[in-house]
């Protein structure tokens, strides 16, 4: 008996039709819809596999990948006509198909459950997917990269507790966050490469008795290797907490860059300006210039830790195999999906076109107390042991900051300082005095840059590779 529309696929089990409510509760097509392309694709290779096993003849296997052409055409066209029966993306193809392929079209599905099926879509769609991030994260990074090109010699305080420490270089500061983005990149190129294994020929649960070889199908669909365990395979959803943790730290990398740029863009700071075309005016407030690009890649990284501790806790109580519940891992996935691809471009677009307020950076890290360990650690040459030295020299701030006396002329009159460490207070000395391997200096930074440029480029080629180009 073969469903007709207004049919569930597996209306022979019941006498009566699903109510109105279920069906309003459990339909994912609204969203699995998504999924398309990758259905289609699944479904091509299944059929090479039914043919290869001889459960489809030539001739059917030709009708059936023939209306599989149709569908994917009316899909890209908009020309598709979704039925009420079409609970999700992978009913509504498989009635199409049997509409035009007739008894052939109702052999697609042979030796094939919705759980295997579901499973290698996802799989299909997240490798390429979080590729594409992958690469929108590496535009963001040139985007750094060439802004710190263009101020090789600027430098701005560092802060730590969110009060000035040291001074370092601009592009110093505008690459820490292009090495966090990297290891983005490596997280979710190690997520692919763990998702990158085909779950179809599992079924719905324990395999099939017909003669399929899930490896063929495997290596039809590009996946690298095959499922080695059909419960597994088909209640696997690790691959997208990976993917939900990968993305939430993107998230949270952006949110980190967007309160720097909040706090820069500050007149209390004073350090940047933004692009009338990345900025957005008040209703009320004629003077306003407001960074909602910034304050909206802070505030939707709550949103992405919340897809991922979500699923989380919609896994944790799971027994072995499929369950409905796992439904709910794709419109989690594909937001923070979505959410991520627009913050990484918006920001792009805000680097790529701010201004830095160079004098007002420089005149903030030049302020005498920025130099107070290179005080100490001009002691500590002398041979003073550096908690001494450390005591020393808070002395000195202290007490410039409580009588008024500048911090030059108390270090010029101390005895173990004097006139020969007046220098370390000069502009722009205390920076360039920074020397070791990776640190804020002009040396160590022009390595770091080279490193930096190296590791841009190897991570580009990965990713063309996984997007096959």
């Amino acid at each position: 008996m073969t469903a007709t529309p207004g049919q569930p696929l597996w209306h022979g089990r019941f006498g009566s039709g699903p109510a109105d409510e279920l069906l309003a509760f459990t339909v994912s097509l609204p969203f699995d819809q998504r999924l398309a392309a990758d259905d289609l694709t699944c479904s091509r290779a299944h059929v090479r596999g039914l043919a290869r096993a001889g459960i489809l003849s030539a001739e059917e296997a030709d009708a059936v990948l023939a209306a599989l052409g149709v569908v994917e055409d009316e899909l890209t066209s908009g020309a598709f006509a979704f039925a009420p029966s079409d609970e999700d993306i992978h009913t509504a193809v498989e009635r199409r198909v049997t509409e035009l392929a007739g008894p052939a079209g109702a052999k697609l599905h042979t030796g094939r459950s919705r759980n295997d099926q579901v499973a290698t879509d996802l799989r299909l769609f997240a490798k390429r997917e979080l590729a594409v991030v992958a690469r929108r994260i590496l535009d963001l990074q040139q985007a750094l990269l060439d802004v710190a090109g263009e101020h090789p010699d600027v430098y701005l305080p560092g802060y730590t507790h969110l009060q000035r420490a040291q001074p370092v270089l601009l592009a110093h500061h505008l690459l820490a966050h292009g090495w966090a983005l990297a290891r983005d990149v490596d997280r979710l190129c190690d997520t692919v490469r763990r998702l990158d294994v085909s779950p179809l020929g599992a079924g719905a649960l324990a395999g099939s008795s017909l003669p399929l070889d899930p490896e063929f199908t495997a290596v039809e669909l590009g996946f690298a290797n095959a499922f080695d365990n059909s419960l597994d395979a088909v209640s696997d959803r690790d691959f997208v907490a990976e993917a939900l943790f990968a993305l939430a730290l993107v998230g949270v990398h952006l949110s980190r860059l967007g309160e720097e740029i909040i706090l820069w863009t500050t007149e209390e700071f004073g350090f940047l300006r933004l692009a009338d075309e990345y900025a957005t005016g008040s209703s009320m407030l004629p003077q306003k210039k407001n960074p909602d690009i910034a304050e909206l890649a802070r505030g939707k990284s709550g949103r992405l830790i919340g897809n991922l501790t979500g699923l989380l806790a919609t896994l944790k109580g799971l027994p072995l195999a499929y369950n409905r519940d796992l439904q709910e891992d794709k419109e989690p996935f594909f937001d923070s999906l979505d959410q991520v691809v627009l913050a990484l471009s918006a920001l792009t677009g805000l680097m790529g076109t701010a201004t830095f307020v160079t004098p007002r950076m420089q005149e903030a890290a030049d302020s005498p107390t920025s130099a107070a360990t290179d005080l100490a650690e001009y002691l500590v040459t002398h041979g003073v042991p550096f908690r001494e030295a450390h005591a020393i020299v808070g002395a000195l701030v202290r007490e410039s900051a409580e009588t008024g006396s500048s911090l030059a002329e108390l270090v010029e009159n101390h005895g173990d300082l004097g006139i020969e460490a007046l220098h370390l207070l000069g502009e722009g000395v205390a920076v360039a005095r920074r020397t070791t391997r990776g640190g804020a200096g002009p040396g160590p930074y022009g390595a770091q840059l080279t490193r930096f440029v190296a590791r841009l480029t190897e991570d580009r080629r990965r990713i063309d590779r996984l997007l096959g180009e």
